[in-house]
């Protein structure tokens, strides 16, 4: 991302790599690493919680850098209290593994486990976190619910009390990513469209004029292997900009066991026709509106095999997370040729049948913070929650690393200079957190999920589309009934 020499410093004459260097060691086990040495708790004061190395790069102070555990001290916390990152894998559903296996067997450290925001609920459901509504204080509580993003917070909370279980981390939405100079060049005007997404139909339509005009090798690249990532997101903004839904409308994301199955809707079925055309047109399939512009690759890509080429140049368009916008807006990439927009769309929200989908749209994911209900450094890790909740670590963690803040505003308080690329799509960005759809998070949207994306992926491949969602409409409502057999419904 941009230049962070205007990001904050450390405080003069004040260091403390000698402080975290006495903390415990780090051993390694099946591939985890694991905070402390094998048998040792870590030192009086540490506080533990997993995350992913892109994390524990910005989190430890370096001589006249900025990271977050300074920012942390300076946002109130105890200077006697250490954050310790126990690394991950970067997978999430290994990570989810990981915090079953650890919450299971009701083992702490970690004592805060940093969880994807699509699988918080089911471990809420499982009581295996800790009620925040009951442990942080109240003023705390309130700036959350005041002034937090509405739809990480959905992911966070107990469905069924509304307590807060997890505290939004970080946020992140999908967007649309372009070459405003290919398309441009190629006879098409995209004046409009960081304002007003245009329809599937014109965006395949410029794409594919682009891809032959340019000196490129692809059209769109995106995300369609069979993983958590395309039922979650990649797919569930192409289905939900099509007006269709997995199970209804928006109102029913987060209770199972008494809700419509929708997978099977003829829009659903439209939104993988769709997707067939753009990787094959002559698809027995394939709907006439639409132009070939993905590669036949992208149903084996997730988002990093997706951004390669156009981070490269050899892409008209790109669909990913704020981290791209970073990565390709910088002038050494694509500069401000880059275009960032939501979701296209087929069908508006007017004319959509459910509530909560149609039009424009962006998939929500993200990462909350679940304090262990195991550990014994309770208080400790409430007082790092606490600090998490100050704008100055919101900001540090998004000059750092470009992770969006829940606090969508302070995006727009940030300069170019601080935060890159991204500053320059602020608008886009405020849209994206106003149309942004979370995954239908259940205690069992893991297996419903896996279903899901098979089902998805088999489409892309070139498999009847509508047998196949009305094959996974079976194993949905078979999967809903038990649900409901087991609640006594």
């Amino acid at each position: 991302m941009g230049d962070n020499s205007t990001g904050r410093r450390f405080r003069e004459g004040r260091s403390r790599r000698s402080v975290l260097e006495a903390t415990a060691g780090v051993a390694t086990v099946g591939g985890v690493a694991v905070a402390g040495c094998l048998g040792r708790s870590p030192r009086e004061g540490t506080v533990v919680m997993t995350a992913a190395t892109d994390v524990e790069g910005i989190m430890y102070p370096k001589e006249d850098e900025a990271s977050i555990q300074e920012a942390l001290w300076d946002a109130g916390l105890d200077e006697d209290i250490q954050v310790e990152i126990q690394t991950v894998v970067s997978d999430s559903d290994a990570r989810m593994e990981g915090a079953q296996s650890a919450l299971q067997a009701g083992r702490a450290p970690p004592d805060i486990h940093m969880m994807d925001s699509g699988w918080t609920i089911p471990f809420i459901l499982r009581e295996q976190t800790t009620n925040l509504s009951e442990e942080l204080p109240q003023n705390v509580l309130d700036r959350v619910e005041d002034e937090y993003l509405e739809a990480a917070l959905e992911t966070a909370r107990d469905p069924e009390t509304d307590d807060l279980h997890g505290l939004p981390l970080f946020p992140d939405l999908g967007f649309m990513l372009y070459r405003e100079d290919l398309i441009e060049e190629a006879g098409h005007d995209t004046s409009d469209w960081g304002e007003e997404p245009p329809s599937w139909e014109e965006f395949s339509t410029a794409v594919s004029g682009a891809m032959d005009e340019g000196d490129v090798q692809y059209g769109w690249t995106t995300q369609g292997d069979a993983y958590e990532g395309l039922a979650c997101c990649s797919f569930n903004e192409v289905m939900t900009s099509w007006g269709g839904a997995y199970f209804g409308g928006a109102g029913n994301l987060f209770e199972a066991g008494d809700r419509p199955i929708t997978v099977d809707d003829e829009n659903v079925v439209n939104a993988i026709r769709m997707m067939r055309t753009f990787i094959d047109e002559t698809d027995p399939h394939a709907l006439e509106e639409y132009e070939e512009i993905c590669p036949t690759a992208i149903v084996q890509w997730t988002e990093q095999e997706s951004l390669g080429p156009f981070e490269a140049g050899d892409a008209v368009a790109h669909r990913n997370w704020t981290f791209s916008i970073a990565a390709t807006g910088d002038e050494e990439v694509i500069g401000e040729d880059l275009g960032v927009t939501t979701m296209p769309y087929a069908v508006s929200e007017e004319e959509a049948e459910y509530d909560g989908v149609g039009g424009t749209t962006s998939a929500l994911g993200g990462w909350n913070l679940v304090v262990s209900p195991y550990t014994d450094r309770r208080e400790e890790a409430l007082e790092v929650l606490e600090a998490f909740t100050h704008e100055e670590v919101m900001l540090t963690i998004l000059e750092l690393q470009g992770f969006l803040p829940p606090i969508i505003d302070l995006v727009e308080e940030a300069s170019e200079d601080d935060i890159g690329a991204i500053a320059r799509y602020t608008d886009q960005i405020e849209r994206a957190s106003e149309t942004a759809i979370p995954r239908p998070v259940t205690d069992v949207w893991p297996e419903q999920s896996a279903l899901i994306y098979q089902a998805i992926n088999a489409g892309y491949r070139g498999e009847d589309p509508e047998e196949g969602m009305s094959d996974l409409a079976a194993r949905l409502e078979r999967s809903e009934v038990e649900v409901a057999e087991q609640h006594g419904d």
